[in-house]
């Protein structure tokens, strides 16, 4: 069974930065797949945030987190990241990774098949 587990999430005030990370039990090789971020709003559905490939690390970014948020794999610890920069209280959700079992895959939450805990992130003064 895969797990991931989220961390990073936290309150922070508009403007602010944070850096969530994404680690895979022991046994499951990150590097193999593409890696996708979302989150999920109160009352709203889930929506993709970033996803980042296996086969040559491109990535990809909803309109609304272009050129604030970065999304990178160290596969030496077998982690993804997503660096969060320049916060809005509309980017307040729960944050979760998630894995598709193929090397590309886009930000449609039907292309991943197994997902993490989720963090709270939380943008206020």
């Amino acid at each position: 069974q895969v797990q991931l587990v989220e961390s990073g999430g936290g309150l922070v005030q508009p403007g602010g930065s944070l850096r969530l990370s994404c680690a895979a039990s022991s046994g499951f090789t990150l590097d193999y797949y593409a890696i996708g971020w979302f989150r999920q709003a109160p009352g709203k559905w889930r929506e993709g945030v970033s996803c980042i490939s296996s086969s040559d690390g491109s990535t990809y970014y909803a309109d609304s987190v272009k050129g604030r948020f970065t999304i990178s794999r160290d596969n030496a610890k077998n982690t993804v990241y997503l660096q969060m920069n320049s916060l809005k209280p509309e980017d307040t959700a729960v944050y979760y990774c998630a894995v598709s079992r193929t090397v590309v895959a886009g930000l449609t939450r039907y292309e991943y098949d197994y997902w993490g805990q989720g963090t709270q992130v939380t943008v206020s003064s």
